[in-house]
């Protein structure tokens, strides 16, 4: 499981943006807009590369995953046929993890990476306990039949402010969803500019 050890509240406030959908970011930026340190009001503007890479970073810390996990999720996109930062987008959308946190069966990715390695979700009958795995057409998530995973997703969902997805079929009565289709790139909403991640790793 890919985690990163810095303090989240200075990843967002050094982006600009809250990546993590966690409200109280909201807050913090709110708060302190300026980046960390003692120099972080004074923004130099940033060269092209420096662009590409804040953009990199926004995208690949908002899904939890590690720089080697990411690459390899470009590698793999661009070998597919279409646009490359669209399948990009898709296959990102596609992870299980993601899946869960779509679904509002937990308030963050985070939380929802966490929830999926301990083994509370089941797909299509059997154990799901990898983060990372890429749900297909017609696949069915369920919340494992005990009562402790079940009170934990009821209460993720009675929180989550999350509105129901086209691509999902979600069952909130039943704590199950189903993939009805793939999302588009514009569903997938990204915070980040997904060209100039591709030029970055394209060089």
């Amino acid at each position: 499981m890919a985690r990163c050890q810095k303090a989240k509240g200075k990843i967002v406030r050094r982006l600009g943006i809250n990546i993590y959908g966690n409200p109280k970011y909201d807050k913090l930026l709110e708060v302190k807009p300026h980046g960390p340190g003692e120099h972080g009001s004074a923004r130099s503007k940033a060269s092209e590369y420096k662009h590409q890479l804040v953009e990199k970073q926004k995208l690949r810390l908002s899904y939890g995953m590690s720089e080697k996990q990411f690459r390899n999720v470009f590698k793999k996109a661009k070998a597919k046929s279409g646009v490359t930062g669209d399948v990009m987008l898709e296959m990102l959308e596609r992870r299980l993890d993601n899946v869960i946190y779509r679904a509002g069966f937990a308030s963050t990715r985070s939380q929802a990476r966490q929830m999926v390695g301990h083994g509370h979700f089941k797909l299509n009958g059997g154990r799901a306990s990898v983060p990372s795995m890429l749900v297909s057409l017609d696949d069915v998530i369920t919340v494992k039949d005990k009562q402790g995973s079940k009170d934990l997703v009821t209460t993720s969902i009675e929180t989550s402010k999350h509105e129901d997805v086209l691509w999902l079929e979600t069952n909130k009565e039943e704590l199950s969803v189903k993939v009805v289709r793939y999302p588009t790139p514009e569903e997938a909403a990204p915070p980040a500019e997904i060209q100039l991640i591709i030029e970055f790793y394209s060089k």
